[in-house]
């Protein structure tokens, strides 16, 4: 809706001045998109910028490397810092602000309040990483808070993610909309993800396995039906081959409640495990989601099968 010509945008690191930023934009009469990411940028943060900028009249960028949602041997010390290029992506995307606060001004001194997630962050994620969704409930139910903006916009790579945020805004009936735009990826497929910026070249071909172990998960499911064991066969099968170091999981669910498909197919619509919200808002079908290693980095991907 903002045609404007790009300025650079307001920084603000502190949570009461970013609410005050927003409330002053709402006052105004103009709406704003919020774009939470944890920074080094890519074009698929980028491309929900955009959308934000469709959909609002002024986008608000969040970028926080939340501690909470990293495991104990995960790669929080490591993971990318870009700040000077991010905000020089966002001026030229015309992003109205940037929230970039430090761990301690997100979580005060002996700060122990988390939120519990939704039940469809048991599943996959859940397993893998037990205390990652905790996290990531609990930072962005406190960026709803900080910047309360109309509409939060998501990507679909993390599938499960956007899942347990839709939960969490209905269950908690919060006054913000979700939009979620397609994963976006690079030409020869493979998934746009800050943690890329890890691979060697050698090793980004491998981690492309992952995109074409879904691509043989959608051919399997158009030339023979939803047949989840045999998909699942299928997309380990790719993935061994494509030499990926070890996987977390490959697998063939219910796109609402992530949990296995117990009816046979071609009775998938009337899934016993869908628990809670509107399941007319969601076709019927299935959901194919990795998640593998390559030369130390865990990368995730996924796509929703006919």
């Amino acid at each position: 809706m903002t045609t404007e010509t790009p300025s650079t945008p307001v920084v603000i690191d502190e949570p009461t001045v970013a609410r005050d930023w927003v409330k002053r934009e709402n006052r105004a009469g103009r709406r704003v998109a919020l774009v939470p990411t944890m920074g080094a940028l890519h074009e698929g943060h980028l491309a929900l910028v955009r959308r934000g900028r469709e959909v609002a009249d002024s986008v608000v960028v969040s970028i926080f490397v939340n501690p909470t949602q990293f495991g104990p041997d995960e790669d929080l010390d490591r993971y990318p810092r870009t700040m000077d290029e991010d905000l020089r992506l966002l001026r030229r995307e015309g992003a109205a602000a940037v929230f970039a606060p430090t761990a301690s001004q997100m979580y005060r001194a002996g700060a122990s309040a988390t939120v519990s997630p939704p039940r469809v962050a048991e599943p996959l994620e859940g397993i893998c990483r037990p205390d990652h969704f905790r996290g990531v409930c609990t930072v962005v139910l406190k960026l709803f808070q900080i910047l309360p903006a109309s509409v939060a916009i998501f990507g679909q790579k993390d599938y499960q993610q956007a899942r347990v945020i839709a939960d969490m805004i209905a269950d908690f009936d919060l006054d913000i909309s979700l939009d979620l735009l397609p994963t976006v990826r690079d030409p020869d497929g493979l998934a746009l993800s800050s943690r890329n910026r890890y691979l060697a070249p050698a090793d980004r071909q491998r981690a492309l396995s992952l995109a074409r172990a879904l691509d043989a998960a959608e051919s399997w499911t158009r030339r023979h039906g939803l047949d989840p064991t045999a998909i699942e066969t299928e997309m380990r099968r790719v993935l061994g081959d494509g030499g990926v170091d070890a996987i977390d999981y490959a697998t063939v669910v219910d796109p609402l409640t992530l949990l296995p498909l117990v009816p046979p197919a071609g009775q998938l619509g009337d899934s016993p495990h869908s628990a809670g919200g509107d399941q007319s808002a969601e076709p019927a079908g299935a959901v194919a989601l990795i998640a593998a290693h390559v030369a130390g980095t865990r990368l995730i991907d996924n796509r929703r099968l006919p």
